[in-house]
């Protein structure tokens, strides 16, 4: 089978686009690992699909390059919004729907003419955080686990994440895990990340999950964030009342580069 693809990559979280609205591609999960595997592929985090959606402009199909489908991806969201942009498909305001529900995406600005954008994502409501002893739990699309280490560049965030991954208290699906410096003027975030199985350069879910914990761990909004991909903006606004641990109108900013586009031959 012949594919058309397009790679786009958000701080270094890199993803294989599809334009499926002839509704003829049916990848298997074998399929799906071999296109996104780094040495026999052509390499990337994720793969997603572009359908037709009924009710918004389109709808956005997400799988980690383990083949499975998975939860939100923030950075996925932010590059099929660019993708859709550049074909044609969206404006530079569009409604698309995802795994979690619908998501408003906003072309701030192009940076590169058909090469880089700056696009703006709104995030999915964040009813519920828990706070327990030396870690935060919070969905923001997809599971996270967010602990603040005194220096994240010494952590080993492969060793460390796959065993809170794997870990009983969040069996059986597990969760992502993020390691958060904490400082005066930014965050710094290194996650691993569920269904890579790996750390990813960024998490644009997860970027949103620790702007949230570092608010309910220190008061105050802390949106600028520095990943070793690259740099991030967070928004959010907390509900009304004491202590309130539900945030709405979470909104997060970054990048969206076209990598690089062609075909493919995939096995049948």
């Amino acid at each position: 089978m012949k594919i058309h693809f397009h790679k786009f990559q958000g701080n270094g979280n890199d993803f294989v686009i599809l334009d499926n609205r002839s509704n003829k591609l049916l990848l298997s999960k074998l399929q799906i690992q071999r296109i996104c595997n780094r040495k026999f592929g052509i390499g990337a985090d994720g793969l997603m699909l572009v359908n037709i959606s009924q009710k918004y402009d389109f709808e956005m199909v997400y799988y980690n390059s383990d083949g499975n489908i998975s939860s939100m991806c923030g950075n996925g969201g932010r590059c099929i919004a660019a993708f859709t942009n550049l074909i044609g498909l969206s404006d530079n305001e569009m409604v698309f729907e995802a795994y979690d529900g619908p998501h408003k995406a906003i072309i701030e600005k192009e940076i590169v003419a058909g090469k880089e954008w700056d696009v703006s994502l709104q995030l999915t409501d964040v009813n519920e955080v828990e706070e327990n002893e030396g870690y935060y739990f919070l969905d923001t699309g997809s599971p996270h686990y967010v602990e603040f280490v005194d220096k994240a560049a010494e952590i080993d965030v492969a060793h460390e994440g796959r065993k809170t991954r794997q870990s009983e208290r969040f069996a059986p699906d597990g969760t992502n895990v993020n390691f958060v410096e904490l400082s005066k003027e930014r965050l710094f975030v290194r996650t691993y990340e569920r269904g890579v199985e790996e750390e990813t350069l960024s998490c644009g879910t997860g970027v949103a999950a620790a702007a949230i914990a570092a608010f309910l761990e220190t008061g105050k909004e802390v949106v600028s964030i520095h990943t070793a991909g690259g740099d991030f903006k967070v928004s959010f606004t907390q509900s009304k009342g004491d202590n309130s641990k539900r945030f709405t109108n979470i909104w997060l900013r970054g990048p969206a580069e076209f990598v690089f586009e062609g075909d493919a031959v995939i096995a049948e």
